[in-house]
């Protein structure tokens, strides 16, 4: 999962010079290789032992969190921020006063860069940091930034300099592809402002983004909010599934996976029962989205925030699930056969099957069918085998190797936070992550990756490096074991690790468009790919030992995982259709013509295919409403394109390192500097249709044959 700080955190982005995109960019010519540290280590054996105390820098000097001199202390981040807005208050000056040209795009840059450095760093801070005293002072520093943003965005003077730009078409001629299209994003992103309308609209814009902000903020808590039923109302012997306080059960979730009907059946009707408050917060969001995409030009929320994406527009949105729907028609109705199969095996008398079964049955089938019990898995996959795994991976592949690196004291917010050094064998150090895998109190329960510092190239030549961190909630080291992880963590390792390479890999000239700010649509395409080859026996079988013996994991056991996920897979895809066609018909023609509740019932009898159960509305648990707002059909697309690389260049043989330098060549050096669909065309030599994308998911779904008879030898 990505982490973008978006002022407004609403998809209509209200920040010109905030980049709440995922992307990476050219690759800049004559930059120096570095030169490599003595001080780093091999990968694997950082992660298997536990972090050394820091006994000789007891009297050594505090060098701040990532390095920064400024927070040693809670209070450096009122420094930072004051040298950022002060830094920004001359760049605005500056750009103001210069004739339009080049120089506007780099100053534009040079100025959100400032304001990201802090931005970016505090965001990540006032959720991870484990004191209170730093989390305020990050959190503090994001309102002042914040505040700094929506006065450049309303300063006309700033927009028209940049408008002067564009409007000259000999000077727009004059600039390269990448330096064009990011003056272009600065622009389209001034104009959701309303900067470009009268004083009057203007100010409405703002209030409208004003209003989203806090409508976005108020439902995304009401999404987690848990709901209570008096204790009477639910029968004595499932009340030890939930929390009971008095005289009421505290419902917190839909424990879908409990394996009594009538806990997952209580958890649904219950927590999804819709809340009055909630429901009024949803349509006034949605509506408010609407006003403000009218006024700024767009005929709807979801034509604006599709602009620039791989997709482009709702109807190919729509046409893209549509088709996919039909294609997974057949394969879904088999799959609820089979699930209602093994309901009616193993509770005959309440045979009916419900939106509270698929999660539960398709589990208890894969398991029946394919013996993949967790903790046969674990002792091959050590967090230091797997992070040698990666390591091997992009050795082959891109001539990159993870070296462990000892982080100075205050460096890091919490001992056991690794830091690694990304070396490439020619170009030298690309980059830095920070490694927070470990669970910990107040930890957010999220797999992350943030963006700390964007790369760019800077005035004097030198190339600024790229900063991320990539957040897990892994289990610590035992005295007798060191962390295993479950097929599932090993594969969100891989994924998260796929969002990192792509913030190291480019060489982006601009920060606005560097690693991961790029399109929604585009941004999950390198992490997606990554899962393809942590199901590859190929790659598993280079670091996957069991901890104690050393055995390799045998090919039959990787198999029989890697055809267990295909276990009912069309039914959850069928099941991301129906959540996405209902994010766009909400980001559609405005004003609804039914209510939200309505809306859902209809688009889950159409597609999904299971009944719609009276009393509930699970759109208001929707979080992705919220930061995927008319995007959420993203994951599908993503997984589309990715397929299509792995087929097409890495299916055969998923070390080939030209493969791997074309892929750094067409995709991941560009972030969001270039179209999407131009890198995609570039890496498959061929412009794909939205039936090649619904082809590629749909065949992901055949069972390989090949396990079968493995299998039965």
């Amino acid at each position: 999962m990505l982490y973008a700080w978006r002022l407004g955190g609403h998809g209509l982005r209200a920040a010109a010079l905030w980049p709440g995109r995922a992307g990476l960019g050219g690759l800049g010519a004559g930059i120096r290789a570095r030169e490599v540290s003595t001080s780093w280590s091999p990968v694997g054996a950082a992660f298997n032992v536990k972090p050394q105390g820091r006994r000789l820098d007891l009297f050594g000097e505090r060098r701040g969190l990532f390095g920064v001199p400024e927070l040693s202390a809670p209070e450096g981040f009122r420094i930072a921020q004051e040298n950022a807005l002060r830094k920004a208050d001359l760049l605005v000056e500056r750009v103001c006063s210069m004739p339009p040209g080049p120089q506007t795009v780099l100053i534009f840059d040079e100025l959100s860069d400032s304001l990201c450095r802090v931005a970016d760093l505090a965001d990540f801070v006032k959720i991870a940091h484990p004191e209170r005293a730093f989390r305020e002072a990050a959190e503090e520093a994001c309102r002042s930034i914040g505040t700094m943003v929506e006065k450049l965005n309303t300063n006309v003077e700033l927009y028209q300099s940049l408008q002067k730009l564009l409007a000259d078409k000999k000077l727009v001629d004059s600039l390269d592809p990448e330096t064009r299209r990011v003056a272009e994003l600065f622009m389209f992103d001034f104009e959701i402002s309303g900067i470009h309308l009268d004083k009057e609209k203007r100010k409405r814009a703002v209030d409208l983004n004003v209003k989203i902000l806090d409508l976005s903020n108020v439902f995304l808590m009401g999404t987690n909010f848990p709901n209570k039923i008096e204790k009477h109302l639910l029968p004595e012997h499932i009340h030890p599934n939930f929390v009971v306080t008095g005289n009421h059960v505290i419902i917190d979730g839909l424990h879908a996976e409990a394996p009594d009907d009538l806990v997952r059946e209580a958890a649904y009707k219950i927590f999804l029962y819709p809340n009055v408050g909630q429901l009024k917060c949803l349509e006034e969001l949605l509506s408010n989205r609407d006003l403000l995409a009218k006024l700024v030009g767009y005929s709807t929320y979801s034509h604006r925030a599709l602009q620039g994406t791989i997709a482009k527009n709702p109807e190919t949105v729509m046409q893209f699930l549509e088709k996919l729907s039909d294609k997974l028609s057949e394969r879904t109705i088999k799959d609820f056969e089979m699930i209602r199969g093994m309901k009616m095996k193993l509770n005959p008398q309440n045979s009916e099957l419900m939106p509270w079964d698929p999660p539960y049955y398709s589990g208890v089938i894969r398991a029946e069918r394919y013996n993949i019990e967790p903790s046969l898995y674990c002792p091959f996959f050590s967090l230091g085998a797997c992070m040698e795994g990666l390591n091997i991976l992009f050795t082959k592949l891109l001539g990159i190797t993870l070296y462990a690196e000892q982080p100075a004291k205050g460096e890091v917010w919490c001992e056991d936070v690794r830091k690694l050094a990304v070396v490439h064998e020619s170009e030298g150090l690309l980059g830095y992550i920070y490694c927070d895998f470990f669970q910990r109190a107040d930890k957010p329960h999220q797999d992350c990756h943030f963006t700390i510092r964007g790369g760019r190239l800077k005035e004097d030549g030198d190339y600024q490096l790229p900063v991320v961190v990539l957040m897990l909630n892994l289990p610590h080291s035992s005295r007798n074991s060191p962390t295993l992880l479950t097929p599932g963590m090993m594969e969100n390792l891989f994924h998260e690790m796929g969002h990192a390479m792509h913030s190291m890999l480019g060489r982006t000239r601009y920060q606005h468009v560097t690693g991961t700010r790029c399109p929604t649509d585009f941004a999950e395409v390198p992490s997606i790919l990554m899962e393809y080859f942590a199901n590859d026996y190929r790659v598993v079988t280079q670091f996957a030992r069991h901890y104690q013996t050393g055995q390799s994991l045998p090919k039959n056991m990787v198999s029989r995982l890697c055809e267990s996920k295909k276990v009912c897979a069309a039914a959850d895809m069928q099941l991301q259709v129906f959540y996405a066609t209902l994010d766009q018909i909400y980001h559609g023609k405005h004003p609804l013509r039914t209510s939200t509740t309505d809306i859902l019932r209809e688009t889950q009898e159409k597609f999904y295919g299971l009944p719609y159960v009276p009393n509930t509305a699970w759109q208001l648990r929707f979080s992705h409403l919220v930061g995927y707002g008319a995007k959420y059909y993203s994951y599908l697309m993503s997984r589309a394109v990715a397929s299509m690389v792995w087929k097409e260049c890495f299916q055969q043989d998923p070390f080939n390192r030209a493969a791997g330098e074309r892929y750094r060549r067409e995709m991941l050096a560009h972030g969001g500097g270039k179209e999407p669909m131009l890198m995609v065309q570039g890496m498959l030599q061929k412009c794909p249709s939205i039936d090649d994308f619904v082809s590629a998911l749909v065949s992901d779904l055949d069972l390989d044959f090949e396990t079968f008879l493995m299998d039965s030898e």
